[in-house]
């Protein structure tokens, strides 16, 4: 009887270890990126002097902190008490998701807690855009519209915001890789129903641009 209680035990804590096991397998892999340095960087007008196109990028990847403030920069929260951003949107309807395509996977930023959330744990890098250097630059960054975001307007008024809205991340970007010395590119040449079926994109979501970021190469 002592040895059918100690196997029904012993069971029970098989089931339960694999169940939590199978739990965490299941969650999806997220990386809480750094506070940024709100005090960091350099003046806006050197900045804005220094902001160019890149299409030359080491392939040694961007440390967390670095991670984060490109993020922020680009698309994150400025104002915790009414969750807007650093880029305005038209009628504050944030319609705009930010994908990072790295090395290790596929994330979406997540921007009311700042962290990455892993979709795919597969390399799809080479999956952005058309030209060469996509594949091995360590990050690209896939701007989607949510079209389902804009409740009102016609279908061609959505677009153009979607438009409208990216331009502001995108350039948030350039600024912030002219302060650390980041090479940049933003990119059209993207064959979007490729890429949309790869991420698991509804109808509704559409890409707009995508952006590469990196080293440059000397």
């Amino acid at each position: 009887m002592v040895k059918e209680e100690i196997f029904s035990l012993f069971c029970l804590f098989l089931i339960s270890f694999t169940l939590i096991n199978a739990q965490e397998t299941a969650r999806p892999k997220e990386i809480k990126l750094p506070s940024p340095r709100l005090e960091a960087g350099r003046p806006l007008m050197q900045c804005l002097k220094d902001r160019q196109s890149s299409r030359e990028f080491k392939p040694d990847p961007l440390p967390p902190q670095i991670l984060s403030e490109l993020l922020w920069a680009a698309y994150g929260i400025n104002r915790p008490e009414s969750g807007k951003r650093t880029a305005p949107s038209a009628v504050n309807w944030q319609n705009i998701d930010v994908y990072v395509a790295m090395a290790d996977g596929l994330y979406l930023y997540e921007p009311k807690n700042h962290k990455l959330i892993q979709l795919l744990a597969e390399d799809i890098r080479g999956l952005t855009g058309m030209q060469e250097f996509v594949k091995t630059a360590p990050l690209n960054l896939i701007y989607v519209a949510d079209l389902a975001k804009i409740p009102r307007g016609t279908e061609e008024d959505k677009k153009f915001y979607s438009a409208a809205h990216t331009g502001f991340i995108s350039q948030n970007v350039y600024l912030y890789c002219a302060s650390e010395g980041l090479a940049t590119v933003v990119r059209a040449m993207i064959n979007r129903d490729e890429l949309a079926k790869k991420m698991g994109l509804r109808a509704d979501q559409q890409i707009i641009l995508a952006q590469t970021v990196g080293y440059p190469k000397k």
